[in-house]
């Protein structure tokens, strides 16, 4: 069994603790005083000392305990220290690492000095109140300041120490934050504020030392950041490679295990016992607030945090935890951030548990089942749904942040479904738990919970899948050059289907007029969008109008030419050309540009435009083309007799481009 010592007293020099107590070693940690012994006393069983130091009183340490391996996790700006621990470990022959704290990418705002005499000196030719974040140790350096008293607010450790030392220097006792860090950016924000300082001061203490909230918060407040530079360039190992280099030698374990756990709708009652036996069995729980208040045992270590990549990055910055228990809302595989997260935990031992989805616990307070009911999250999600809700008899909806259950009823009545029958469900499995039914008019001025449930019911579902809706379907009006053109159904219907669209298609319908395909394309890809462009404001008034009519809420209308007015638009995979407005050469090289696949249709009925069409068709690097050219008849009655009446040809090219650099 090794023999290590640690010198502690850092936000690393405490992981580390946590890390080795855990370990297969005998460990010694040596902090500067009471404060830092107590933030050890949680961690675990260990040899402690809790005084400061001599130079002497280091040596005769190591001479005396023999240690294999001594490290070094002191702050980076205890420079004497450091080499006091460094020259002990030569006269005895102990093997020395030193931990260290990465440099931060100061920004450029930052005025940055060596040592406190020059912090002083410049903030002497400067105005303006003066937040000092380098502790307590160094406060008679900057007494010495011009305007001291009035100027200078400290924030210090909440110890007996740090409060003499500010009175000893100066600060009034109004102008001292004894708080323990690192902070958040909405703390330092909070007191920079609080004083209107005009300049933060601080060392360069790293991303762990609450350096990158202190630029950020500056930045904001609107205060210069004065930053003292570090005494001198060290040889080390940051934390990570330590800990690497520990495992390699002494064979420390350091594979975490990641247990992903569906906590069921939050309740505790709700939890499976497999869910809860590894929240037991876990060193440290990571989930969002209300989740971790959920499940909380008291006695175990929590991270706050909901993002995949602040979940990893957690874990791995963290090695002091042999396990994690993550904690997914609901079912781990039902709307979850777990599809998102197991990729990034590729180094981890994993596990993935299930829990009670939201959708199989309101069904069951319902006393119903949910085989074929289709499922959406507008939980931070811009997700289109009226089509689906058409279409479907039963849909069910996840709530959240703009998609509140209050928009949705709004979206429902202003779509003309405002009969559809709703059930809310509120704060599932708590004691305060609610089910309100009602028609989204009933419902539309209640106040709910923000992460809500819907169950969205529909006795009459559109029952046509198929495109090619008649012509009196859509409304028809005049512009500024006549009545707006609009694709016929016949012809429309021929268009779609040389489309191929898909039901995630994004979709373009450039020249839309009155936004008979974009309806129809929307109609179709009910998973994707649709962007209509024309350059006639009536149009593009008279398409948002139709779109609305069908609660084609994928639909989104551009006014202007293409292709300048397509620029931000995101890139297609299906494009219809009605009208191009002589740009037509220039539309398809900027499709070409794109450098995606894409199915392109276009539709002629002049031969100018054929010809062109024919030009283009042959002169870009298509992977496919086809052109077919058809023409229909209608039925129309003449006295006592019925005539057809024949349309004009119709010249249909359909290109493809591979998106591949030809």
């Amino acid at each position: 069994m090794p023999e290590i010592c640690l010198f502690a007293g850092t936000a690393e020099g405490r992981r580390l603790t946590a890390f080795l107590e855990k370990q297969d070693a005998a460990l010694t940690v040596c902090v500067a005083s009471e404060y830092g012994s107590q933030l050890l006393d949680e961690v675990g069983n260990f040899s402690l000392s809790s005084k400061r130091l001599s130079a002497e009183e280091i040596f005769e340490l190591l001479q005396t305990r023999h240690f294999d391996l001594v490290i070094d996790a002191t702050h980076p700006y205890a420079a004497a220290v450091t080499e006091n621990i460094a020259d002990a470990c030569r006269k005895t022959g102990t093997e020395y690492l030193r931990l260290l704290r990465e440099t931060s990418r100061t920004t450029e705002a930052a005025v940055t000095v060596p040592d406190i005499t020059a912090a002083v000196e410049f903030l002497n030719t400067t105005e303006g109140n003066i937040l000092l974040t380098t502790g307590a140790k160094n406060l008679g350096e900057f007494a010495v300041l011009r305007n001291f008293p009035e100027r200078v607010w400290a924030r210090v450790l909440p110890m007996k120490a740090s409060l003499e030392a500010c009175e000893a220097a100066g600060v009034k006792p109004s102008h001292i934050f004894a708080m323990q860090g690192p902070f958040s950016e909405e703390m330092n924000l909070a007191a920079l504020r609080s004083i209107r300082a005009a300049w933060l001061v601080t060392k360069d203490t790293g991303e762990t030392g609450g350096f990158d909230a202190k630029v950020t918060a500056a930045k904001k407040a609107g205060a210069g950041l004065l930053v003292i530079g570090r005494p001198s360039h060290e040889e080390g190992y940051s934390e990570a490679k330590l800990i690497s280099l520990l495992c390699e030698r002494f064979g420390f374990f350091r594979v975490p295990k990641v247990t992903v756990v569906g906590i069921g709708p939050g309740a505790q009652a709700q939890m499976t016992r497999a869910a809860w036996q590894a929240i037991e069995a876990a060193d440290c729980l990571i989930g969002a607030g209300r989740m971790l208040a959920a499940a909380i045992p008291g006695r175990r270590p929590c991270l706050e945090a909901i993002a995949p990549e602040a979940i990893m990055e957690h874990i791995h910055s963290h090695p002091e935890y042999r396990s994690f228990a993550v904690l997914m809302s609901g079912d781990s595989g039902f709307y979850s951030g777990t599809r998102r997260l197991l990729p990034l935990l590729k180094d981890c031992e994993t596990e993935v548990l299930p829990g009670i989805s939201s959708l199989s616990y309101l069904c069951a307070k319902l006393g119903t089942d949910y085989e074929e009911i289709r499922t959406i999250s507008l939980h931070g999600r811009s997700a289109a749904f009226l089509q689906v809700l058409k279409r479907e008899k039963r849909t069910f909806l996840l709530t959240g942040g703009e998609n509140s259950v209050n928009a949705v009823c709004r979206k429902l009545i202003d779509a003309g479904l405002g009969e559809f029958r709703l059930t809310v469900g509120e704060r599932l499995s708590y004691p305060d738990e609610q089910i309100r039914k009602g028609s989204p008019r009933e419902l539309l001025d209640g106040t709910f919970d923000p992460l809500s449930v819907v169950l969205v019911e529909n006795d009459a579902p559109a029952q046509v899948v198929t495109h090619g809706l008649p012509d009196e379907a859509f409304d028809r009006e005049s512009g500024s050059k006549g009545v707006i053109p609009m694709t016929k159904s016949e012809i429309r219907s021929v268009c779609l289907s040389k489309l191929a669209l898909t039901e995630d298609a994004l979709c373009w319908d450039i020249g839309c007029g009155t936004g008979s395909v974009a309806v129809e394309m929307a109609l179709q890809a009910k998973k994707g969008r649709v962007c209509a462009i024309d350059i006639d404001p009536a149009a593009a008034e008279l398409t948002a109008k139709n779109a609305a009519r069908f609660a084609c809420d994928n639909l989104s209308v551009t006014l202007g030419a293409a292709p300048e007015a397509c620029a931000a638009l995101p890139t297609p995979t299906h494009v219809f050309i009605g009208g191009s407005s002589g740009n037509l050469r220039e539309i398809i090289r900027t499709l070409f540009e794109r450098k995606a696949p894409m199915r392109i249709t276009a539709a002629a009925v002049t031969l100018d435009s054929v010809a062109e069409l024919t030009d283009i068709s042959e002169s870009f690097p298509f992977a496919e083309t086809e052109a077919v050219m058809i023409q229909t008849a209608r039925a129309k009655k003449a006295g006592s007799h019925r005539l057809m009446l024949g349309g004009n040809p119709v010249y249909i090219f359909t290109m493809c481009i591979s998106g591949k650099d030809e």
